[in-house]
């Protein structure tokens, strides 16, 4: 099986899916480090991230579809162009929560998108959402909550900044299901390629209005946002389309609770931050909940006509 090829509409757990689902929360969890060591302003480095990381993706796209038999995908289907509106938005208001409130209070709203995935998922869509994932995403919320509630700081002059939080939570989860309805027809390349195009267009309208500046200033500073598109963007973001070609969007959305605790654990053993018994408690239980919602192999018809031992 080509791991390039578009999905079909099976939910099998994938080891090789997996390790790309926890690949990509590794990938994007070290995000917020380097746009902190940029040297140009938050919207412009939200929108290097996506531009630079768009020659390596065009060649990870011609790679795909030369080693694939069937025709070329249809160019920027609808779930595609979905996923650039939405990505673009998911940025632009996760830089906007970093800079109107605090670090802490940025993240633990954003990790409120599997929330919305959940609910877009039964409002929307009208799909039925597996009790094992409803409930892992309660184990995963408490685990959140541990592990960064302590630092969260609840204030009026922050409510605005808390809300672009949650605006952030709303567009990454629109995202995920954008991502997972272009790639039953689409390769992981092309919709990842795709999408950052647009989201790079967007984004550059933004950065050109909002910033007094986009060029990086330094050989450091370009060397970091090479960082931020390659390992970051290309990385993670491509890693999480191929895993939404096999795994559903309401199990993978759970990888943003993982990216707190690898942002945690970096913490931990690069910066000396101790980590305290309720925050370790917090990321147990975030895995706990992540293997109480993985997706289940579908049961042989010999394993269903077995009787029940008594």
């Amino acid at each position: 099986m080509s791991v390039t090829s578009p999905s079909k509409a099976t939910h099998s757990p994938s080891p090789l899916a997996l390790g790309a689902l926890f690949a990509a929360a590794l990938a994007m969890g070290v995000s917020p480090v380097l746009v902190r060591l940029a040297d140009v302003g938050p919207f412009a480095s939200a929108f290097w991230r996506v531009a630079l990381a768009l020659p390596i993706l065009w060649v990870w796209m011609q790679a795909e579809e030369r080693g694939r038999r069937a025709a070329p995908s249809r160019p920027f289907g609808r779930g595609t162009v979905l996923a650039g509106l939405f990505f673009a938005g998911d940025l632009f208001f996760w830089h906007l929560a970093i800079m109107n409130t605090t670090i802490a209070n940025a993240t633990f709203f954003a990790t409120t998108a599997p929330l919305f995935v959940v609910l877009a998922s039964w409002l929307v869509l009208r799909r039925r959402v597996a009790g094992p994932v409803l409930v892992g995403l309660a184990f995963c919320l408490a685990g959140g909550a541990a592990l960064i509630g302590q630092s969260l700081d609840i204030a009026p002059q922050r409510l605005v900044g808390d809300g672009f939080g949650i605006a952030t939570a709303v567009f990454f989860g629109f995202y995920f299901l954008a991502v997972e309805h272009a790639r039953k027809t689409t390769g992981a390349a092309r919709v990842t390629f795709e999408s950052s195009l647009i989201t790079a267009a967007i984004l550059l309208v933004v950065a050109l209005v909002m910033e007094p500046h986009i060029l990086p200033r330094s050989g450091w500073g370009l060397a970091v946002l090479v960082a931020l598109a390659w390992f970051s963007h290309a990385g993670g973001q491509g890693l999480l389309a191929f895993a939404l070609g096999h795994l559903p969007a309401t199990f993978s959305s759970l990888v943003i609770f993982l990216e707190a605790v690898f942002a945690a654990a970096c913490g931990w053993l690069i910066a000396g931050e101790a980590l305290t018994l309720v925050q370790t408690a917090g990321g147990l239980l975030i895995l706990f909940g992540i293997w109480l919602a993985r997706p289940k192999a579908p049961r042989t018809a010999v394993e269903r006509q077995s009787p029940v031992p008594h």
